[in-house]
């Protein structure tokens, strides 16, 4: 998740690069008698209204250098589960136990991150997200024992040092992103594309077989209109996706086969995909073919197969958007 990635070196642990990993062994359970020294996380007071950047006050002493988590304040609606993607707004601090420096908020910035609730999280984070409602906010801390050694070493690096510190994450959970595009699905009235809708949840059918000519422009035509707000340019979408060749049918990507959706700023992507989904409502379904000079260029992409004067073609679902 991009935001958090800039401001703490614990985040891309937590949030983006221990999605693939495998967590470290923790070892024994500590008994009563062989307790941590330091100050319990349970010492941690979190102010202020959700939605509204927390105030954070710490107690004083040297932390226990141990993970935990707990629900600051719990929300309503349906719990997360395993699988959702979550909108959320994360404060982080590093506790030392002298300075407790403040690395930075998603409220400073003014948008919120996506973050995929997965047993491949820290486990410190998995259990404060899993089970979280939208309005509610959990805060964890993450300390050395969430962490490999590997992970410890580059948080030290980036100026995070867990072997006398942990770092803290107030987490506000703001939605959730949607598992599927529902409604009446309409024809997308652009000659030799067509698309049929397999049902809610279901990759749907797109062929791009044809004689026909691009029309050598953006064209964004919508089958299923959403009821969301409209995405925004500065914003990260959760979406998923089938990208074809005009005129082949050749398929070089598609979120639906690879079982999850995909989460990226529109800032990070070719023009045309930007410029095509800015003002489509999440919950949409749209059609958008772009012409090379919006997507790959001269240039193309080889390694998807692209070529510099291919037009491309998708569908696209908007389950979400911050």
């Amino acid at each position: 998740m991009r935001r958090l990635l800039a401001f703490a070196a614990a985040v891309p642990l937590a949030f983006a690069a221990a999605c693939g990993s495998s967590q470290p062994d923790p070892g024994p359970s500590p008994t009563a008698s062989a307790a941590p020294a330091g100050v319990s996380a349970d010492a941690i007071e979190v102010r202020g209204a959700v939605g509204k950047k927390p105030e954070v006050k710490f107690p004083a002493g040297n932390p226990a250098l141990v993970s935990a988590s707990r629900t600051i304040s719990e929300g309503g609606g349906e719990p997360a589960e395993d699988g959702d993607i979550l909108a959320a707004n994360v404060t982080v601090y590093n506790w030392d136990g002298k300075d407790n420096p403040y690395i930075g908020s998603d409220y400073d910035l003014g948008r919120g991150e996506f973050v995929t609730v997965s047993p491949q999280l820290p486990k410190v984070l998995y259990e404060a997200l899993r089970g979280a409602k939208p309005g509610g906010r959990v805060m964890a801390v993450v300390a050395k024992d969430a962490l490999s050694s590997d992970q410890i070493e580059e948080a030290k690096q980036q100026g995070t040092d867990f072997t006398t510190a942990n770092q803290v994450l107030v987490i506000d959970i703001v939605s959730k992103a949607r598992k599927a595009v529902t409604g009446p699905s309409t024809d997308p009235g652009i000659k030799g594309i067509r698309l049929t809708d397999a049902g809610e949840g279901k990759a749907p059918s797109l062929s791009t077989k044809t004689d026909a000519k691009p029309s050598g422009k953006l064209v964004v035509k919508t089958v299923i209109k959403g009821d969301g707000p409209k995405v925004k340019a500065d914003q990260t979408v959760v979406v998923h996706y089938i990208g074809k060749i005009w005129g082949s049918d050749k398929q070089f990507d598609s979120s639906w086969e690879r079982g999850s959706p995909s989460v990226f700023p529109l800032s990070q992507v070719v023009k045309g995909w930007s410029d095509g989904l800015t003002g489509v409502p999440v919950g949409s379904r749209v059609v958008i073919t772009i012409p090379p000079e919006l997507g790959y260029g001269k240039e193309g992409n080889a390694q998807a197969g692209i070529k510099g004067t291919d037009t491309l073609v998708f569908v696209v679902d908007v389950l979400g958007a911050v």
